[in-house]
């Protein structure tokens, strides 16, 4: 039996974000319809390493594609010339059990996620959102900005990092794709007046505070995706509509994790999961005053479903080497 192995520049190589958006935004939109299977994400910590492991199985049964990502967080990783994220994806016959593909999934994590991230904003911002604010400069800054700049057309980016030196080498990178000014910011207070809000900071103490977000705003909280991770003042979701992509997930390890921990909200003041706004069996947005706020603790289904893509487009092009496993 051989299995295709796929590379990561194979992989970049076949996958777009707007492809990627229709696949993942389908993908949620059977989460909904509750025409998946996905258990929780299973973690092993490394306390002396601070960095983690998880395995992320999931099946997508109105399409008959499975498979499992297994993907490590360790944000000391860069020291190492390492990514801070590693990620393995496999995908596997339903019908035999048989592994099908083998692919590199670190490029596919980043842009699975940003997709992710503008289809929340899709469905829960303002529609005349221009000012796009990013707290955080990383690859996963990257795919988010590039995913929000396929649903809207940004009049200004703001953006603030841990250093100046990575906040200039996105705005180089990021400035042509957005097609509009990118701001550089010191002040994360300044960053955080806009129309469209993204953190994706590893961060266990908040860096937005409450008072420092207007009425309209959309937030895309990308970075807490393991328990004891927080981006957010609990009191800003406590006065906001909190759509999460897995309650269960999200419960365990998303932005909510904390303030639920410590009783600042309760799982009742989780308005709904995205997948049911896409159906539109739960509203997403009702008024321009309200401030939203997509819980992303990234989903297996949207793994498979990114991963059956690059699978059929590798085919057809010819990609991939086979390798034979039995």
């Amino acid at each position: 039996m051989e299995v295709l192995w796929l590379d990561q520049e194979e992989v970049k190589s076949v996958i777009d974000m707007r492809s990627d958006m229709e696949v993942v935004e389908s993908a949620f939109r059977q989460h909904g319809l509750g025409k998946v299977q996905m258990p929780p994400k299973s973690y092993l910590y490394y306390a002396e390493y601070n960095g983690d492991l998880r395995t992320m199985p999931a099946y997508l049964e109105e399409e008959d594609v499975t498979g499992v990502k297994i993907v490590n967080v360790h944000p000391g990783n860069p020291m190492k010339g390492l990514p801070t994220v590693m990620a393995l994806i496999v995908l596997i016959s339903p019908e035999t059990g048989a592994p099908v593909a083998i692919m590199d999934g670190t490029y596919l994590t980043d842009i699975r996620t940003g997709a992710a991230g503008g289809i929340a904003a899709k469905y829960l911002a303002r529609k005349d959102s221009g000012i796009i604010g990013m707290i955080g400069a990383g690859n996963q800054a990257r795919s988010q900005l590039e995913a929000l700049c396929e649903v809207f057309e940004p009049e200004m980016v703001k953006i603030t990092s841990r250093t100046r030196k990575s906040s200039e080498k996105f705005k180089q990178e990021m400035e042509d794709l957005a097609c509009c000014e990118i701001s550089i910011e010191e002040n994360v207070e300044k960053v955080c007046d806009c129309d469209i809000l993204v953190t994706t900071t590893p961060v266990r103490k908040p860096v937005v505070k409450a008072e420092w977000v207007r009425g309209g705003t959309h937030i895309n909280a990308i970075g807490a995706d393991a328990v004891g991770k927080e981006e957010l003042d609990p009191e800003l979701l406590m006065r906001s509509k909190i759509i999460v992509d897995d309650m269960v997930q999200a419960i365990h390890s998303g932005e909510v994790n904390v303030p639920l921990s410590k009783h600042y909200i309760s799982e009742n003041d989780i308005h709904a999961q995205l997948g049911e706004v896409i159906t539109g069996l739960k509203p997403g947005r009702t008024s321009d005053e309200e401030i939203t706020i997509f819980d992303s603790t990234g989903l297996a289904i949207q793994d498979v479903a990114t991963a059956n893509l690059v699978y059929e487009r590798a085919v057809v092009k010819g990609f991939g080497k086979e390798v034979r496993m039995f």
